[in-house]
């Protein structure tokens, strides 16, 4: 991106017109091989004013080099190599699955993951965790929007859900028998968090609550549960999602609770959870966050396997199954400008309980509340609300038995997919796994081994470009998405400007990106099948 370009992209910032009312509208640029042509789009947060949550905690990407306004007098978009590579890897995680003597019979190789903000604070959230107490791992990717609150509560609490719906009754009365004689409780999941990573603290104990009244209730079936895992998906999502509305609902002392409460109730989030056991993989998606699989065929050409469906106005199921929901009087409102109610973009969710209470409840809660002006939450009925709720957060829970040629499972917020085709993903990390391959030759010593001989080893190997190849596939992918010019190649120019965007104006060039790539063991997954 020239600097005449970056100009040209800040004087129309300035210069622009906000278009004042319901919602805001965000100016795109979107490359494209001969011109760059604009594109008006309504801001994915919602246009009532629930607003950002105020209580958000999240880690604190490098903004040294990010300006925060763009009614700044002096705007650079000059970073430096380096400063790019601290910005972009600020929020990578990783983690490898061993085994005996380091090799893992677990169809998980490894993982590797990267979040980069738009928002100020960035609204997405990710999980990851493997279950201790029934076989698999779970990774999630959660997309928030009119603020961070519910994508937090969310990132917090579904993935316990889920291994809470997985378990025997007689682990869940094991439990049970322990929580009531305030024993210690083996724990159902080992996170894998980033050193940054925070919960919120202060209501943990409330969450844990809500969780043993989830057990219980499942205790009080008459049978065993025995929930297939899709059905165990389905059931927690949904769980969640009445609790998240219960709980603001509930008499509640503690101010700094309730306000939490309120806030992640009036906030929203996406979420797209993958559960791998051997060589079963369950992905449970609501919302468009979006889970593709890399294949490598026979001759070695690679091809895309999607995994979820965008839920959102694009969807021909979605339209049919809200128009199924809903009065044929409301066919031509369901969807205004491609918004569920002329509001939101994905027409499945969590939170947004303003497109799922009546407009009685929605008023009694407000009206009873404390100030909650002060959190940015607003009653806002949309027009043409007569029958809710119009958002749901059952998930479509899709199945596939991993082959040999699954060779890894990338789990995005659409961030990414906004920038980035699922075809060119793929391709992308195809090709990383190829050349870190490539510039990886073996270290071959004679005898004696000298330091100097080992450093001019490790010279050459730097000479090959190894050092400047980001190690992280998820940092690959998000500097590829916001740094590509036409032709597919990473504009250092064009990543220093969207780097540097002010805060103000970021928003309409990228939202917040989430990746989380999955890479599977071929191996552990041929001897799955040869056991069969």
């Amino acid at each position: 991106m020239s600097r005449t370009v970056s100009s040209w992209i800040l004087s129309s910032a300035r210069s622009s017109v906000i278009l004042q009312g319901k919602g805001r509208c965000y100016s795109i640029c979107i490359p494209n091989r001969n011109r760059i042509k604009w594109k008006l789009v309504f801001s994915k947060t919602c246009p009532y004013p629930a607003g950002s949550c105020s209580l958000d905690r999240t880690f604190s990407f490098p903004k040294a080099f990010r300006h925060t306004s763009t009614e700044e007098e002096h705007i650079s978009f000059q970073l430096s190599p380096a400063q790019i590579n601290d910005i972009l890897r600020a929020g990578e995680l990783s983690h490898r699955t061993l085994g005996l003597h380091g090799k893992s019979s677990n169809s998980v190789l490894r993982f590797e993951s990267n979040q980069l903000a738009s928002n100020s604070p960035i609204e997405d959230r990710r999980s990851a965790a493997t279950c201790l107490q029934t076989a698999g791992m779970m990774f999630g990717v959660f997309d928030g929007h009119a603020g961070a609150a519910c994508a937090q509560a969310v990132s917090e609490r579904l993935l316990h859900y889920i291994a809470v719906s997985l378990l025997p009754r007689q682990r869940l009365e094991e439990i049970e028998l322990a929580v009531e004689a305030m024993k210690p409780v083996r724990p159902i999941l080992q996170r894998h968090r980033h050193p940054s990573d925070v919960e919120y603290q202060e209501i943990t104990s409330q969450y844990f609550e809500n969780l043993r009244v989830y057990w219980q209730h499942l205790l009080d079936l008459d049978a065993e549960p025995g929930f297939s895992l899709e059905e165990a998906m389905i059931c927690a999502f949904k769980r969640l999602d009445s609790d998240i509305s219960l709980e603001v609902q509930a008499p509640q002392e503690n101010e700094l609770m309730r306000n939490i409460a309120l806030q992640v109730a009036f906030s929203g989030a996406t979420a797209c959870v993958a559960h791998i056991d051997g060589v079963h993989l369950h992905v449970a998606n609501t919302g468009d966050c979006r889970a593709v699989l890399g294949v490598c065929e026979e001759d070695g050409t690679w091809s895309t396997l999607p995994l979820t469906r965008d839920h959102n106005a694009y969807d021909e199921f979605e339209i049919r199954r809200l128009k199924r929901e809903h009065p044929r009087s409301e066919e031509k409102t369901l969807f205004v400008n491609d918004r569920l109610l002329g509001i939101l973009m994905p027409s499945r969710a969590f939170g947004d309980v303003q497109l799922k209470w009546s407009k009685e409840l929605q008023h009694s809660i407000l009206e009873n509340s404390c100030d909650v002006e002060s959190l940015n939450i607003y009653q806002y009925v949309p027009p043409n609300y007569h029958t809710p709720p119009y958002l749901t957060a059952e998930p479509e829970v899709t199945y596939h038995k991993l082959r040999s040629k699954d060779k890894f499972l990338v789990i995005a917020s659409d961030g990414l997919w906004e920038m980035l085709s699922n075809e060119k993903v793929v391709q992308l990390v195809a090709g990383h796994l190829t050349e870190l391959n490539m510039q990886k030759p073996p270290l071959t010593f004679k005898k004696p081994v000298n330091l100097g001989y080992m450093h001019n080893l490790l010279l050459q190997r730097k000479s090959k470009g190894l050092a400047s190849l980001d190690q992280n596939i998820a940092t690959h992918l998000i500097r590829h998405a916001i740094g590509s010019n036409e032709y597919g190649e990473v504009d250092p120019e064009k990543l220093a400007a969207m780097l540097t965007l002010p805060e103000d104006l970021a928003r309409m060039y990228r939202d917040d990106i989430t990746v989380t790539v999955v890479f599977f063991n071929s191996e552990a997954i041929e001897g799955y099948h040869r056991n069969q």
